[in-house]
């Protein structure tokens, strides 16, 4: 199976844009050997960071970026 990196950002709310904010990295890139993509993200949300996404209030923000692994 091939290898993914995955990160999830959180974008910022249009109050925090006027006032000049980026998005925020919630979860560093981390290594998940998966079939496909969509299987590298869900693996990593719901085991790796788990406890780091729960913390965040709103998750409509968030974005999960995965790309295949570039050695």
């Amino acid at each position: 199976m091939p290898l993914f990196d995955v990160a999830v950002i959180q974008h910022p709310s249009n109050e925090e844009v006027e006032k000049g904010k980026a998005e925020i990295l919630v979860v560093p890139p981390m290594s998940v050997v998966a079939k496909d993509a969509q299987t590298a993200a869900l693996l990593a949300v719901m085991d790796g960071a788990r406890e780091k996404l729960d913390k965040v209030e709103d998750k409509s923000r968030l974005e999960v970026l995965v790309r295949p692994f570039a050695g």
